[in-house]
């Protein structure tokens, strides 16, 4: 009795131990194909009234998608046009904001249109393309016209 129970835990454990890394395989592939369309940087995620989530952004053609980290879909849980996103003011995180989104990131105040905001940490290199990408934007594209 003694052996088929230690028998039955051992499978149950190699079952759980096989689960674990086909979700490590499992998220550690969507990143690799996340980032394989390039323009992909850390960046942690903030709603008003909400707390931190921490993904990946990728900067798209007109617009700037965010992924969540341990999401299994390849769409992207947020999408913000370049036209509607403005980075109004940053700042360094509180020491509160570290222990959630890691050392060396800065949390940029954005504003998308005319009233909602949202916060974005990255890293500096990260927020200097952030801040490139936004300025590069095609002539007219705030209005709404490219040509």
């Amino acid at each position: 009795m003694g052996e088929a129970l230690a028998l039955d835990a051992a499978w149950l454990f190699a079952a759980l131990l096989i689960l674990l890394v086909l979700a490590a395989a499992g998220i550690a592939a969507r990143r690799f194909l996340l980032e394989r369309g390039g323009a992909t940087v850390e960046c942690g995620l903030r709603r008003p009234g909400r707390s931190w989530r921490l993904g990946l952004a990728s900067y798209q053609l007109d617009e700037f998608r965010w992924y969540g980290i341990f999401g299994v879909s390849m769409r992207p849980e947020q999408t913000f046009p370049r036209r509607d996103l403005a980075v109004v003011a940053r700042r360094p995180p509180t020491e509160e904001e570290v222990t959630i989104l890691g050392p060396g990131r800065i949390v940029a105040e954005c504003q998308l249109g005319a009233s909602t905001t949202i916060d974005l940490a990255l890293a500096e290199s990260a927020l200097t393309g952030l801040l490139a990408w936004l300025e590069s934007a095609p002539p007219g594209s705030h209005l709404g016209v490219t040509r």
